[in-house]
């Protein structure tokens, strides 16, 4: 058995060797490239995605240290990452690079208002959940964000978050009662009563500047295309490298990503990110796989109309009606979910 196992390894090893010395020094260096730009796509993606939301709050006509809100629940026109329909959204955004530490007021949950939510840095790591949920259980509170490195202590009464980022946002939810056009108004001015501005200004604190996103597209959507690592690399330029992030600095400069310096991209690297994947590398999982994947999904799910391409995104495996466990098509993850007991009704799980 040994033998064999010896056998069957030498004719690996040869094989393999036979294979690598079919590419050139170029294919060889091209394929470390667009594997290192994987990994870095992998490690990166909080950070491009929270990018891109500061690139869209710009587009919206907002900048840092400001609020973007939703004066009614979002349509289509929000590309975020996963919006619900039935809350008013409120997303305050702070760079603490020049502004210093930034103060988040939020207001004391009443019987029929309350604001729900979480503060992240830009790496998209929960400082902490605010409101009922959160460390001000509901009582109100003011959330002080310090940059990265800050020293002094925070005065009392604060509730002190050191960040591991100068950036990031807040995203927050004025619950509704219902959709009637005057809970919606209630929930839009007690989301109004949160206040956003620097400690340096606490004593005669500035007005909270919102700004109105409703008809705007405020697309935050990932490009896996060379538009990531331009924004990963404004990112990189901006935030400082944190200790976890040292196995992966000289990978990044390698595709030519690099703290202080600006277009380091050399020009075979970028004609190579902007090469389709499909003609770099023909049979590529992007050609083959994701097209399996959806061929394999449509015939467990079966389309919603026979003339579009919608489908379940996942089958269900137990017999029992509820909770009941759903498998991703082509994943081995089980997701344990409630749904209605009865289907095709309305249900409030």
């Amino acid at each position: 058995m040994k033998r064999l196992a010896f056998v069957t390894l030498g004719l690996m090893i040869a094989t393999n060797s036979a294979y690598a010395q079919n590419f050139s020094s170029e294919d060889l260096i091209r394929r470390t490239i667009e594997r290192r730009a994987v990994e870095a796509i992998i490690w990166g993606m909080p950070a491009v995605n929270a990018e891109l939301m500061f690139g869209a709050m710009n587009d919206a006509g907002a900048d840092f240290n400001q609020v973007v809100y939703w004066s009614r629940p979002v349509s289509w026109k929000n590309q975020t990452l996963t919006p619900n329909p039935d809350t008013i959204y409120l997303m305050p955004f702070y760079n603490t690079k020049d502004a210093g530490p930034m103060v988040l007021e939020i207001p004391p949950a009443e019987e029929e208002a309350s604001i729900t939510g979480s503060i992240d840095d830009a790496w998209q790591t929960a400082l902490e959940d605010v409101g009922p949920a959160g460390v001000d259980k509901g009582k109100g509170g003011k959330y002080l964000i310090l940059p990265p490195g800050y020293k002094e202590k925070a005065s009392d009464g604060y509730i002190a978050l050191p960040a591991d980022t100068y950036a990031g946002f807040v995203l927050l939810r004025s619950n509704l009662k219902s959709g009637s056009d005057a809970d919606i108004a209630k929930a839009v001015a007690y989301g109004k009563r949160v206040k956003f501005y620097p400690l340096s200004q606490a004593a005669n604190p500035p007005e909270t500047i919102f700004v109105d996103a409703i008809d705007v597209v405020y697309d935050s959507t990932i490009p896996y295309d060379l538009r990531f690592f331009q924004s990963f690399d404004r990112f990189a330029q901006r935030e400082p490298w944190l200790e976890r992030d040292k196995a992966m600095i000289d990978q990044l400069k390698s595709i030519g990503i690099e703290k202080g310096t600006h277009s380091s991209r050399t020009t075979e690297r970028r004609r190579f990110s902007t090469t389709p994947r499909a003609k770099r590398m023909p049979g590529s999982i992007s050609n083959t796989k994701a097209s399996s994947h959806r061929r394999s999904m449509r015939a467990a799910t079966g389309h919603f109309l026979p003339s579009r391409m919608w489908s379940k995104a996942c089958r269900r495996i137990s017999p029992s009606p509820a909770p009941i466990l759903w498998r991703a098509v082509a994943s081995p993850i089980p997701w344990r979910i409630s749904a209605p007991s009865t289907w095709g009704q309305a249900s409030s799980t």
